[in-house]
């Protein structure tokens, strides 16, 4: 869900500033047809879908319920499309987030290229000997 409703904002946020390039506002309107068509019978969810929300926080509030009780948040296209309008804004890669660890077993520090997370459950590896 978090990768449709930042699409969602980066779209909007595109346009309300005027930096929207042909290929934003078709891929934004893309996106938006593909939700629309999950939202059949939703109308609610289908009217918070025209506000052209900035904050992805408010989209998820908005419509994340609707999302997920309607397949959205894990239908294939509806999430290519996310990723595409997010390349397109130029959004994918300068988003960053902030992740809390309680426990490391790995690398440390900051990192700037894509990092994956391996979220199974794994047994920690064995600590080192004491020497």
């Amino acid at each position: 869900m978090t990768t449709i409703v930042t699409a969602l904002a980066a779209g909007a946020t595109a346009g309300v500033s005027g930096t929207a390039t042909e290929a934003v506002k078709d891929a934004y309107e893309l996106l938006k047809a593909l939700i629309r068509r999950r939202f059949a019978g939703r109308d609610e969810a289908r009217r918070e879908l025209e506000a052209d929300e900035v904050e992805p926080g408010t989209w998820r509030a908005r419509i994340g319920p609707d999302l997920s009780d309607s397949g959205a948040a894990g239908d294939e296209q509806i999430l290519v499309a996310a990723r595409e309008l997010l390349t397109a804004t130029g959004t994918a890669t300068s988003a960053g987030m902030t992740i809390s660890v309680d426990t490391n077993h790995g690398a440390i520090g900051e990192f700037t290229g894509p990092v994956s997370f391996d979220q199974r459950t794994h047994l920690p590896p064995t600590a080192p000997a004491a020497d």
